[in-house]
């Protein structure tokens, strides 16, 4: 009998646990590795939808209507939160059932978050480099507490950095326009045009894809900030951002979501910038976690589409 088959999207998959791919192998269901170990191209994607592939363990590859309807897929099944690469009414359309693992990475992109602030205030990076190179240099840098943060998105993600940067005694000022108002979690709740002219620190965990952080907002963002993304590249204009940095009005950044990936853009060069390739879930638990569970996921349903076949 001929196995089903399922695409493996993400770059990396199974890499320090084989725990998911043998969640497959016992369902039956031989895994297609993704063969370029980067984000998949459209073109990329169409080849390897195979009329035997039934099913996509999926990263951030473009999952728009054409490739869903050029394929025999089943199930989506996305490691990680979000769904923006996926064409949700198109799925509905064709009977293709999607799937995403919310609180898989939550507390990894959390922790990521904060450790990027904190190296960003104490300027951890440019110490060790130059104690590195054999030279002496102490930079005097800045505390979380007291500081003023933004924090643009209070889903899952935003909510755990909230209260993980309010332990530092840090004063949180929530923006999202979802959020009923006083479902802050006690924070203070504002209008972007309000939060961006008291803000110290602004990182984003925001879901979509539309820019947030353009020209009009970095006018209105107060002189000295810094500011984090850890969501998505376009929600940032990297070319405001650049010249933010150029002229000082933004002190530093952190950014680990880029437009294009991999990214080697201009932030590169610019040494008050910390840059990471979009490794967020990059923790032995957050990997092992969001893959079974997008593994178990799409089992269940192929097993479930099965059966009332019969």
């Amino acid at each position: 009998m001929k196995k089903n088959k399922v695409l493996i999207g993400p770059s990396s998959f199974a890499e320090t646990d084989k725990t998911p791919l043998e969640m497959l192998a016992r369902a039956g269901i031989r895994a297609v590795d993704n063969p370029f170990r980067r984000k998949l191209t459209k073109s990329e994607i169409l080849d390897l939808l195979t009329e035997d592939v039934v099913g996509i363990v999926a990263g951030l590859e473009t999952l728009d209507r054409e490739v869903l309807s050029h394929s025999r897929l089943r199930v989506v099944s996305r490691v990680g939160s979000g769904l923006a690469n996926v064409d949700l009414e198109a799925a509905k359309e064709l009977g293709i059932q999607v799937f995403s693992t919310p609180n898989g990475p939550v507390e990894a992109v959390a922790e990521l978050t904060v450790g990027s602030l904190l190296c960003l205030l104490r300027m951890i990076p440019q110490m060790n480099s130059a104690l590195h190179n054999g030279s002496w240099e102490k930079r005097i840098g800045l505390q979380l507490e007291g500081k003023t943060v933004v924090i643009i998105g209070f889903g899952r993600i935003g909510r755990r950095v909230a209260g993980l940067l309010a332990a530092f005694g840090a004063r949180i000022v929530v923006v999202d326009p979802l959020a009923q108002q006083g479902d802050g979690s006690g924070f203070q709740q504002m209008t972007l045009a309000e939060a961006l002219p008291i803000a110290d620190i602004v990182t984003i965990h925001s879901s979509g894809e539309k820019c947030l952080m353009a020209e009009p907002e970095f006018s209105l963002l107060k002189r000295g900030a810094f500011l984090l993304n850890a969501a998505r590249g376009g929600l940032v204009s990297e070319e405001c951002l650049v010249r933010s940095l150029e002229n000082g009005a933004v002190a530093g950044a952190w950014v680990d979501a880029y437009s294009v990936e991999p990214y080697a853009g201009p932030l590169c060069k610019m040494p008050n910038v910390l840059l990471t390739p979009h490794a967020g879930s990059y923790t032995k638990e957050c990997r092992k976690g969001m893959e079974c569970d997008a593994v178990d996921n799409l089992v269940r349903a192929l097993a479930c589409m099965d059966s009332e076949a019969f």
